[in-house]
């Protein structure tokens, strides 16, 4: 054998054994795509906490938390008192202090005007997501929105309003939906047996909820994801658009009806889970 290629096999040999060092090196101090993937599925995961709005209850968020709970977060589905915005922000921020860890906040329809008032009292809250939701900011009530940001392809809700005299002799304004209309302007791609159970269901909200004026805006210091429902019939997915963008929020559109947690719950599991991807 020449001296040339003595002096080349021995070179190849010689990069052949650095190169398998430096990947058995590479190998102890770089995690693989596998190990990495085990991480993220085996690491404490933020608490979600469900919050549902007017009209509804919390079983519309049922199949959004069973993925959720696959998917290793621990859930919190949040029975809304749907009193007034003061008095429901205030109830939420005190049942969220009595969750430890960090946390992600998803509100749906008014109930995102609620994780936006209580969210700023919890330093530990992650990331809002608001599906379908109200996005106001400080000063502004649900009801002035509604009026601002008219559109006339959503026709109004076939609201249905009663009073009550409370103990001390006080009246009290409820407002509900037409069960018989609910489906159409709640729940138009839900399953009609589902729909109806959902009309027949329905939590009333004080009327004056919508009348009150956000006290704080949230997203303003933590980070926002929006579901936007483009068949919307409850809030315009117009104002749903303007509010999220407000917001800078990261938004997702659906072909879907106000009640999307319940007619998509892999859309709003996706963006739940984009949320805490980006936060953690």
């Amino acid at each position: 054998m020449s001296t040339h290629k003595k002096h080349t096999g021995r070179a190849a040999a010689v990069a052949g054994t650095a190169a398998a060092a430096v990947a058995a090196t590479l190998a102890s101090v770089l995690p693989s795509s596998a190990a990495a993937e085990e991480t993220e599925a085996t690491a404490p995961k933020p608490t979600v906490v469900l919050v549902h709005g007017a009209f509804a209850d919390a079983s519309g968020w049922n199949e959004t938390a069973t993925r959720l709970r696959r998917h290793g977060f621990p859930v919190q589905a949040v029975s809304n008192p749907l009193r007034g915005l003061d008095y429901d922000s205030a109830y939420l921020a005190g049942l969220l202090k009595g969750v430890k860890g960090p946390k992600i906040l998803v509100g749906h329809s008014y109930a995102g005007a609620v994780i936006t008032n209580a969210a700023t009292q919890i330093p530990d809250v992650k990331a809002l997501v608001y599906v379908a939701a109200f996005v106001p900011d400080q000063g502004e009530a649900l009801g002035g929105l509604l009026e601002q940001h008219h559109d006339a392809s959503v026709p109004p809700l076939p609201q249905q309003v009663f009073q009550f005299t409370r103990p001390d002799g006080t009246t009290g304004t409820e407002v509900s939906l037409d069960p018989a209309k609910f489906p159409a302007a709640f729940a138009a791609d839900v399953p009609a047996q589902t729909a109806h159970f959902m009309a027949v269901s329905q939590r009333p909200i004080a009327a004056e909820a919508f009348g009150e004026p956000a006290k704080q805006a949230a997203w303003k210091t933590i980070p926002s994801w929006a579901v936007v429902a483009k068949q919307d019939q409850a809030i315009a997915p117009s104002l749903e658009r303007f509010m999220a963008r407000r917001a800078g929020a990261h938004i997702t559109e659906v072909n879907s009806s106000h009640a999307v947690m319940v007619s998509h719950p892999d859309v709003v599991t996706d963006v739940i889970k984009q949320a805490y991807r980006a936060t953690r």
